[in-house]
């Protein structure tokens, strides 16, 4: 979940990578588009307050470019703010929309346009509701709503685990069928937005996790969960084996009562099976801090690495052989 940190970040030091791109001429753009469209999108302006009947819409469905059809926003995330543009708490996925800095019409702002063509969508303000709090006042004449339909995709959710060094446990879980993405990164600390350097050192309060996005119709919360117990020692504390700190504790995030009892369930059932106590500790999820790139898909990137053919290798083998029946097919 992006909160202002993210944001002020990616408008200071750049955006994430587009899935795709898409590049016209002006004209290209003028024959497509509206004549209104056009200046919305392309020319960076701004629709009349209460213009569109837009901001009264909460039915469900996603919101996609004008210019370029990417689906930006969800329906879930909509919200009446009472600006008079529609507003949303966050994009449909972290790299759907792009920051830049805006500082026109004598005033500090973060403009957000579509990542994937560029086009115009209007600002993002960090008075929203909780928890991201973060408001997305978007231009209707930038958007067309799309119904959901059978053909939609599914929805996916998000679960946040540690239990160890994030580049081991990345790439267990990207083996996985059903996990969409799986990204690395810090939460639990007391310290926003910390970096690598920091979190190594102890102080901040936050763990090394991996955050999953998982269609729970082709794996459940609670496979997800004996994966992780499975895969790394729960009952070391601050420990996996030469990895020593706090930030290398065993822990779950719960975003609800009923991952809270899945988690509870399980973790008793490890600690009969290894007879023994299990010290991870079930939280509350707050909020998550991405890794910095050169953390993200560090298996993949790097699979000839001391690292990873001495450490890695060997879990990924284990681990496979074990929840093979959970694999993504070849």
């Amino acid at each position: 979940m992006l909160n202002w940190k993210n944001v002020l970040k990616f408008a200071s030091d750049g955006n994430l990578e587009p899935d795709r791109t898409v590049s016209k001429t002006e004209e290209e753009w003028r024959d497509l588009l509206t004549p209104e469209q056009f200046q919305i999108t392309r020319l960076k302006g701004t629709e009349h307050a209460f213009s569109s009947g837009m901001c009264e819409l909460f039915e469900p469905g996603k919101y996609n470019c004008v210019c370029c059809n990417t689906t930006l926003f969800d329906s879930t995330e909509k919200f009446e703010s009472g600006s008079g543009w529609p507003s949303f708490s966050q994009p449909i996925a972290e790299n759907a929309i792009a920051y830049h800095d805006d500082s026109s019409h004598g005033m500090t702002r973060v403009e957000v346009t579509c990542n994937t063509c560029g086009a115009h969508q209007g600002h993002v303000f960090p008075d929203g509701p909780e928890p991201s709090g973060l408001r997305y006042c978007v231009n209707a004449i930038s958007m067309i709503k799309v119904e959901n339909d059978s053909k939609s995709a599914p929805k996916t959710n998000l679960t946040t685990f540690g239990g160890g060094c994030f580049w081991c446990t990345e790439a267990l879980f990207q083996q996985l069928r059903g996990v969409v993405r799986v990204t690395s990164g810090y939460a639990g600390g007391e310290v926003e937005d910390p970096d690598y350097h920091q979190v190594c050192s102890g102080t901040t309060g936050h763990a090394e996790v991996i955050q999953i996005e998982y269609d729970p119709g082709e794996i459940s919360y609670a496979d997800l969960l004996r994966v992780h117990f499975a895969t790394h020692n729960p009952t070391t504390l601050n420990r996996q084996g030469a990895d020593r700190g706090i930030q290398y504790r065993s822990i779950v995030f719960y975003q609800n009562d009923e991952e809270l009892k899945q988690a509870s369930a399980i973790k008793d059932e490890v600690a009969k099976l290894v007879e023994t106590s299990v010290v991870t500790e079930l939280v509350p999820f707050e909020v998550f801090y991405p890794a910095e790139d050169n953390h993200q898909d560090y298996y993949q990137l790097n699979p000839q690495g001391g690292y990873c053919t001495a450490v890695i290798d060997p879990k990924l083998k284990k681990f496979r052989d074990l929840f093979g029946i959970l694999l993504k097919a070849d």
